[in-house]
């Protein structure tokens, strides 16, 4: 069986303490938690503290570049999650907090069930779908792919 692996970076306008940060900061304990309690969620990055991700180093010079990664049963289950929750507002409302990133910001792709992915292996599917555009093996959430290597229909 095979489940959905996602990654996505956000690079911050400020350092996580800083106050224009506040809102977004505040929120990432409910919105993860939200996660955690969503129909289909399997796994997700945390630091130490295992909360959050903000703590961990990331394979990324850049320290104003923020790191999420999850597992989900299915396409399905995440798209419910990212559009159809409270997390739908924190995508809209991205501008307050985050600079704009050349090229994509989020990938996905299918793992083993059990697999656990590394930030290293997430970095190199997200430098995979900037160069070579969607396909099976890293994907957009604009050109979904299914556990077949198939393109799908949004």
């Amino acid at each position: 069986m095979k489940h959905l692996a996602q990654f996505n970076i956000i690079r911050l306008k400020d350092e996580l303490d800083s106050p224009v940060i506040k809102e977004f900061r505040d929120f990432l304990a409910p919105v993860n938690l939200l996660a955690e309690e969503s129909p289909g969620f399997i796994w997700r990055l945390k630091d130490e503290g295992g909360e959050s991700a903000t703590d961990l180093e990331t394979p990324y010079e850049d320290k104003l570049i923020f790191v999420n990664m999850s597992v989900w049963k299915d396409y399905a289950s995440l798209k419910e999650y990212t559009y159809k929750t409270v997390h739908s507002y924190f995508l809209k409302s991205r501008k307050k907090w985050a600079s704009e990133i050349q090229g994509h910001r989020a990938v996905m792709w299918y793992i083993e069930s059990g697999h656990i992915p590394t930030l290293d292996e997430a970095k190199a599917k997200l430098e995979s779908l900037n160069i070579n555009g969607s396909g099976p093996d890293a994907f957009s959430m604009t050109e979904i792919f299914d556990v077949n290597g198939q393109a799908l229909r949004k």
